[in-house]
């Protein structure tokens, strides 16, 4: 349930929907949410959720090419792999944020970082 507050901050604009099921995003939210190219979208409940879709902006790159170049690829072959695992970056995230909002829950079992990795100093 929202506060007070958060409803005074929003800002509501009925939207019409062509026969292609397309929609017109205000001029407004567009500029004030920085849309560009894109928009991802989301069910949540009985709501759809439009937001700009975030480019990926070269997270983890270096680990990524790293790996690739001692697994042996180069050239376009190295290309193209890189962009397959460069697109795995954000799901992986999205998983993991996931996992910790349900250990947050209490609703799965989590290791401590003692028994992941035992006491300081031992070996």
């Amino acid at each position: 349930m929202k506060t007070m507050m958060e409803r005074k901050a929003s800002e509501v604009k009925k939207l019409s929907i062509s026969p292609k099921r397309q929609i017109t995003i205000p001029q407004k939210f567009y500029t004030q949410l920085g849309f560009s190219r894109g928009a991802e979208c989301e069910i949540r409940g009985k709501e759809l959720i439009i937001r700009p879709l975030q480019e990926n902006g070269g997270e983890f790159a270096e680990e990524i090419l790293s790996d690739l170049i001692k697994e042996g690829f180069s050239g376009e072959e190295l290309l193209r792999a890189f962009r397959s695992r460069q697109k795995q970056i954000r799901p992986a995230v999205e998983e993991m944020l996931k996992e910790a909002k349900r250990v947050a829950e209490d609703k799965v079992p989590y290791y401590t970082m003692q028994e992941v990795f035992g006491e300081r100093g031992e070996k």
